[in-house]
């Protein structure tokens, strides 16, 4: 199939070295943080905060969180042009959401005199909270459909990226405890342009399951 979207997908694969002489330029990474805040989530309940971590200092800082495990990863930080913390709330509660309504009515989207009602879709939240407030279940789903859009925003504008589960959660949340404020992060998202010569993953053919097997039209 011939599609630029698909010709985008296609190009996208998770890089293994990065070209640490280029940097993305401002004006992309504009565009990537306004995609980023207009993802989707469930009842548009945005449940996530996005670090970004770019400077030398801060580079250095998420470099020690690599000091018991996935130090295979530890590379990427300085080699890419930025790396991104994505972070849910962990005890997401009505208070939380009424930013969200009162956003809404400020946008025109919700009129004020309706803003009682505009909490009746808040059950979905409360029906994903448990007994202790916990909600990170829930909420974590919403900010990997964050990442994802993120993703498909990169590959759009040719900016290589490698998503990362291996990381310590314990110590990433303990180094940037300050800037999370509460929230959790299980998965940073390194982004730059990969190395032209020592990306192996680079010039590997894409491989997956045929769509026979994962889509059924009926």
């Amino acid at each position: 199939m011939t599609h630029p979207i698909i010709e985008d997908l296609n190009s996208r694969h998770t890089v293994k070295k990065y070209d640490a002489s280029r940097k993305i330029p401002e004006a992309d990474l504009q565009v990537l943080f306004e995609a980023m805040r207009l993802s989707a989530s469930s009842i548009n309940s945005q449940p996530w905060k996005f670090i970004v971590i770019e400077s030398g200092k801060a580079k250095q800082r998420m470099t020690n969180t690599f000091a018991n495990m996935h130090e295979y990863n530890k590379k990427h930080i300085f080699d890419s042009s930025q790396v991104i913390l994505f972070a849910h709330n962990p005890k997401y509660t009505r208070e939380d959401y009424a930013k969200v309504v009162d956003k809404g009515i400020e946008d025109n989207r919700t009129q004020a005199e309706n803003r009682e009602a505009a909490f009746g879709v808040y059950l979905f939240a409360e029906l994903n909270t448990k007994a202790d407030g916990d909600t990170s279940t829930w909420t974590k789903a919403q900010t990997y459909l964050a990442l994802g859009n993120t993703l498909h925003t990169l590959a759009r504008l040719k900016i290589d990226a490698t998503p990362m589960e291996g990381i310590d959660p314990e110590l990433v949340n303990q180094e940037f405890a300050e800037e999370l404020a509460g929230y959790q992060c299980d998965v940073a998202l390194a982004i730059g342009y990969h190395h032209p010569e020592d990306d192996f993953n680079a010039k590997l053919p894409k491989s997956r399951l045929a769509l026979t097997e994962v889509l059924t039209r009926i």
